[in-house]
């Protein structure tokens, strides 16, 4: 890559994580906010799954409108209402306030993913965007795995100082982005696959070639979802874990996720191939939530939950490159459904999740357990559709 399409990169991959932040800054202190309003399980799962939501509705809007008037405009206003949401949860007392700022959050992130995710693909080419892209959904599990022990850090000041500087920081961001970005030029991207010509979404949608990818997107996502929603009261409960325990345990899986995918993403992916190395992850994943039900100790703790995002981080990546190297023109359809799926899974992973919490607070981990295992089997059946189209074509 050039010196400019690094810079440009970095800039949106530092937004990107700043947005994702925001879904994971709240869970730390999600203990002390169920003590302080009164509210069950049930209703933290709702309050966490509104920001996604509120993304799941809008993603199929903002994806047109970052095709009809631009990524960087959409980028822009996303940061801000993103810092504004933040500012508002840190002031908010009551849980209706803290609803309409997590709507809002949602919007906001609505508005930033499918942007960075075509700005991305404006500006790479068909050789190092995978690396690209690699990077990109390293930033967003980082910043939605790190939240979180930001969170916890910060909470130890004051539980809404994680907000106020959420707030702050987005709407820096939106500063800086609007004077360092340049809106990028679209380059035509030849089609790969010939079938997907004049289809509707729904129809591509529906395509194995397409289906089978954002349902292990969904799925991977699910679970880190209801892993991550429910770690911080599970480990409350169980072992009294403080907000500083909550914060160590999920920045380290943070880095050491963040190392996997900077730096072995790659190889393994050339070693394996996506589909591969998806399944892989898919059977570690699932081991390593079951553990969670299991360890009775700090450091056992402590060690399930730094290995456990290795898997959950290098899914995204992998499929995400996938779906980029089959898409030919149907990029923005891509970047839409990814977004569309991840959402998805952030309004159910939580909201399930803390159903089962009120139940017995082993059953979420149980209950992502087996569907990622139903997952895996779903990748089992996975085709790589351009191997099977090129073995078809007879040489001359």
């Amino acid at each position: 890559m050039s010196k400019k399409v690094s810079i440009t990169l970095g800039v949106l991959l530092v937004n990107l994580f700043i947005a994702f932040l925001g879904i994971g800054l709240v869970i730390p202190v999600l203990p002390r906010l169920m003590n302080e309003l009164n509210i069950s399980g049930q209703v933290v799962g709702y309050l966490t799954a509104a920001f996604a939501l509120t993304q799941l509705i809008f993603s199929p809007f903002a994806g047109k409108a970052v095709d009809r008037f631009g990524r960087k405009i959409m980028i822009v206003i996303g940061l801000i209402i993103f810092g504004l949401s933040e500012l508002l949860f840190g002031f908010g007392k009551t849980i209706d306030v803290l609803f309409v700022s997590r709507i809002l959050g949602g919007l906001s992130a609505a508005f930033i993913m499918p942007a960075v995710t075509a700005f991305i693909a404006d500006i790479t080419t068909e050789d190092n965007r995978p690396k690209a892209l690699g990077y990109m959904s390293a930033a967003i599990s980082t910043g939605f795995i790190i939240g979180p022990g930001i969170g916890g850090f910060l909470a130890e000041i004051g539980t809404r100082v994680p907000f106020y500087s959420a707030g702050i920081l987005g709407l820096v961001a939106a500063v800086g982005s609007m004077i360092l970005l340049r809106e990028p030029e679209r380059p035509i991207i030849p089609v790969t696959e010939d079938e997907t010509a004049g289809k509707s979404s729904f129809r591509k949608l529906l395509m194995p070639m397409f289906f089978i990818a954002f349902a292990v997107i969904f799925i991977s996502s699910f679970g880190l979802a209801a892993f991550e929603s429910f770690f911080s009261l599970y480990v409350d409960h169980k072992f009294s874990f403080s907000p500083s325990d909550i914060a160590i345990a999920i920045t380290g899986g943070a880095i050491l996720g963040a190392i996997f995918q900077v730096v072995f993403f790659d190889p393994m992916m050339k070693a394996l191939g996506e589909i591969n190395l998806i399944r892989i992850m898919l059977l570690l994943s699932a081991v390593l939530v079951f553990a969670m039900t299991l360890v009775n100790s700090y450091w056992m703790i402590m060690a399930v939950t730094f290995t456990v995002f290795i898997g959950f981080d290098l899914i995204r990546p992998a499929a995400t490159t996938y779906l980029s190297r089959i898409a030919g023109n149907d990029q923005g359809f891509v970047g839409g459904m990814n977004s569309f799926f991840t959402s998805l899974a952030n309004v159910f992973g939580p909201v399930i999740g803390g159903v089962l919490f009120d139940i017995d607070i082993n059953y979420p981990y149980y209950f992502a357990t087996v569907f990622i295992l139903a997952g895996l089997g779903l990748a089992m059946a996975w085709k790589n559709p351009l191997l099977k189209k090129n073995a078809t074509i007879e040489p001359k």
